[in-house]
């Protein structure tokens, strides 16, 4: 769905917080020169800030669209791998550290962890952070604008399910997937931040959420014609929106 069209997909995503970076280099020890693995790269948003700290990366890509949107972008210091996570072939213990943006809730969790942990050197560092448009049980008036215009498509894997908080937000699951794989020092932290799109921004971003992205070509151009006028009509074609990015960092034990 993502690699529908990988340039719209980057217009649109705001990309995360400045924050998670420095995480990753006060807890997680990123240096220069840190062997990084990344799942589900995507158009190599984050690719780039790791690049930018001077980290060599892996990423493990299953979207040929993606994958060849990124290799057109990307520097030498970035190899891909075309596949699934479950289904990579990747070295054991020859990483520093692991990392998924906004990806992982499309991995079997327990797969996905297992292959992460063989592949990080011990005292290596895991880190998955996801970015939700919105904050839980807070008004949003451009989700309550558009919400009628998508009441009816399919929800996505990142959203909880019989009542359970969002994916990234369900902090006792994760916990619960992360210990079981071997991992220690589980934290979870939140960020809050704010982003801004106009018309065509939004309407970018919409575009490259899954419930919308699988859909057929008239309607999903239908719907996002119609956000865009919600855009452009009602917020005078500047939408600016609270964000949370939630994070957990853990370790691979020596």
């Amino acid at each position: 769905m993502f690699g529908l069209d990988p340039a719209s997909y980057d217009a649109g995503r705001p990309g995360h917080p400045d924050r998670v970076y420095e995480v990753l280099v006060e807890r997680c020890e990123l240096v220069p020169g840190s062997r990084v693995l990344e799942v589900g790269p995507g158009t190599g948003q984050v690719t780039f800030r790791l690049l930018a700290l001077g980290a060599d990366v892996v990423a493990v890509e299953p979207d040929p669209e993606l994958a060849a949107f990124l290799r057109d972008r990307s520097s030498p210091q970035v190899e891909l791998v075309r596949d699934s996570l479950e289904d990579a072939e990747l070295p054991s213990e020859a990483f520093d550290h692991a990392v998924a943006a906004s990806s992982f809730h499309w991995v079997d969790e327990e797969v996905g962890l297992a292959h992460l942990y063989a592949t990080l050197r011990p005292n290596g560092w895991i880190a998955l952070w996801w970015t939700l448009f919105g904050v839980p049980d807070e008004p949003d008036a451009f989700i309550t604008a558009t919400s009628p215009l998508l009441d009816d498509l399919y929800a996505s894997p990142s959203a909880g399910v019989d009542g359970a908080p969002p994916f990234a937000l369900d902090v006792d699951a994760r916990r619960r997937a992360l210990d079981r794989a071997g991992f220690r020092d589980v934290r979870h932290v939140t960020f809050r931040w704010s982003a801004a799109w106009d018309t065509a921004g939004i309407r970018a971003l919409y575009g490259s959420f899954s419930p919308i992205a699988r859909l057929d070509d008239e309607r999903r151009t239908r719907i996002l014609d119609a956000v865009a006028a919600v855009a452009e009509q009602e917020f005078g074609g500047h939408v600016t929106r609270t964000l949370v990015t939630s994070l957990y960092t853990a370790r691979k034990p020596s």
